[in-house]
């Protein structure tokens, strides 16, 4: 009785202090900690951080919003990578694509005359080649790797081609969209916030986003679930792809220049990216805003290794370590589960 009569007046206390505000403060913690984008926050504070200390250059206004510029296109595209990766794909074509979309974008304009016309090329462009990429893997059963490997072939040789590799000029009111400012910040940045937003209410607030989750979790259990996973999978491919032709407009339109040599690595960088961002690649898991400060992670260690002057081919083998070092946190985490 004595025992009982100690568990029931302690049981109470218990009950208030798992009510107490410290109580839901340290789980409000401890499930930050626990999820996947908590890590490369906190990198990327450290990066901020550290490279305000180290260059009195890198928080001036003019090299922020360089930075935000750097990391838009990477981050826009990310976007789109990160939905096919979580559905349990994957696209090496988004570099080569952001080539193609940006030569197509200079050609048509200087065509028809109209800007609009190139901006509907660039958008296509990445659409058409996004709906392939789906249809070599639905319809071919070509593993993903394997069909974007070569439709990136493609696309950079079709934008040689119709260029003779030579860059083509750019410049008229739709470079604006890739090269303006609204109130100082520059456009790119906007359009990756809208973007950002666009796709994490879709993949979140929707039935699709929903069902892309399923399907890279379990494929065979979401057929059984009733969903058309052919279908989604041509849409994530066709998404990715419509991102980074949009992507190839943005650089052409900053540049005032369409060469079809524009995105070559990018497709490193789109990944690295997402799996920082904690996209699993086995597929399934991740969130968006996670992707989104991959990118910027990537971007503030390039724009470091710029202001630091650090060579080139060491800027290589650092992207390099950290896209391995995010692979093997992450198969250390499935590892754990």
């Amino acid at each position: 009785m004595e025992n009982q009569s100690e568990t029931l007046s302690g049981a109470p206390s218990r009950r208030a202090s798992a009510a107490s505000p410290q109580f839901k403060l340290s789980r409000l913690a401890a499930a930050l900690v626990a999820r996947r984008e908590a890590s490369v926050v906190a990198v990327l504070v450290v990066v901020f951080v550290g490279l305000s200390i180290a260059s009195p250059y890198f928080l001036t206004v003019r090299n922020l919003a360089n930075v935000a510029q750097q990391i838009s296109v990477v981050g826009i595209v990310a976007l789109g990578q990160a939905l096919v990766i979580i559905s349990g794909g994957l696209d090496l074509s988004v570099g080569s694509v952001i080539g193609l979309a940006s030569v197509s974008a200079a050609l048509a304009t200087a065509a028809t005359g109209s800007p609009f016309v190139g901006i509907v090329a660039a958008i296509g462009v990445g659409l058409v080649m996004g709906v392939a990429n789906g249809l070599l893997v639905t319809r071919l059963r070509i593993n993903p790797f394997i069909a974007t490997l070569g439709t990136m072939s493609v696309a950079r040789g079709s934008a040689m081609l119709l260029t003779n590799a030579r860059p083509q000029a750019f410049d008229n009111w739709a470079s604006f969209i890739g090269g303006g400012r609204i109130f100082g910040v520059p456009a790119q940045f906007i359009w990756l916030v809208l973007l950002t937003g666009a796709v994490w209410v879709f993949a979140t607030r929707t039935r699709w986003g929903r069902n892309i989750y399923a399907m890279g979790d379990n494929a065979k259990a979401a057929i059984f679930a009733g969903i058309d996973t052919k279908r989604l999978t041509v849409f994530v491919f066709a998404l990715c792809g419509t991102l980074a032709g949009f992507g190839g407009l943005l650089i052409a339109g900053l540049l005032n220049n369409a060469n079809p040599n524009l995105g070559l690595g990018y497709e490193l960088d789109v990944i690295a990216a997402v799996i920082l961002g904690g996209v699993a690649l086995t597929g399934g898991r991740g969130g968006i805003p996670g992707v989104v400060a991959g990118a910027a992670l990537m971007g503030l260690l390039r724009n470091g290794f710029v202001l630091l002057s650090v060579s080139a081919y060491w800027q290589t083998i650092v992207i390099g370590l950290v896209v391995l070092v995010a692979v093997g946190v992450d198969g250390a985490r499935r590892t754990e589960r």
